[in-house]
């Protein structure tokens, strides 16, 4: 069965208003959780943003504009226009964010809630994390927080613009894949010595 994108009628919203661009990847797994998180989250909001929402497999959204596919080019146009960016927990999600001069906002999908085969993205998102690279949130709670804190002072979640131009950002998608080789291996490990002690 080939997934067509589905469009939700996009509502006309005023145009000082700050969008959240939220993506979830293209994984067959739901991310049903961070919907909700979101869903929650604006309707306490009280309208003070548009949230514009790539869904997935997840379940449609009840959002002014929610899709559940973006091509490429799509995806870059609704990321250099957003004012926040919330995304799963892809290093190429992360990375294009933060391309786009955007301190992304993470939430990594948990394998203890059916929304990925293992804990990549977790330790992937504390590795970030740690080094400054994105803001974690892994309760709906540091959602909140760090959505409410973007709508007030948008400049906490920019980051630089790429001065460097390509060897900046070769160097930034080496540190980026370096720090996934290390996952990889240190993951590898665990299972050699997992099965050795059987």
């Amino acid at each position: 069965m080939q997934n067509v994108p589905v469009r939700i009628p996009r509502q006309r919203t005023p145009a000082d208003r700050p969008t959240v661009l939220v993506a979830v990847g293209t994984d067959r797994h739901r991310f049903d959780r961070l919907i909700d998180w979101l869903e929650q989250w604006q309707a306490a909001a009280a309208g003070r943003a548009a949230v514009h929402v790539q869904y997935g497999h997840s379940r449609a959204p009840r959002f002014e504009e929610a899709t559940a596919f973006l091509d490429h080019d799509a995806l870059q146009r609704a990321m250099a226009g957003a004012s926040l960016v919330v995304c799963h927990g892809g290093p190429a999600t992360i990375l294009e964010a933060r391309r786009h001069r955007h301190l992304p906002i993470v939430v990594p999908r948990d394998p203890a809630h059916g929304e990925h085969v293992d804990d990549h993205q977790l330790l992937f998102a504390r590795r970030l994390s740690d080094a400054g690279l994105i803001r974690l949130c892994q309760t709906q709670a540091e959602l909140a927080a760090a959505l409410d804190a973007g709508l007030r002072e948008p400049t906490r979640f920019a980051v630089a613009s790429d001065t460097g131009g390509r060897a900046a950002r070769q160097e930034a998608v080496a540190r980026v894949g370096g720090i996934v080789e290390e996952l990889i291996s240190a993951r590898a490990s665990r299972r050699i010595l997992a099965w050795r002690s059987r």
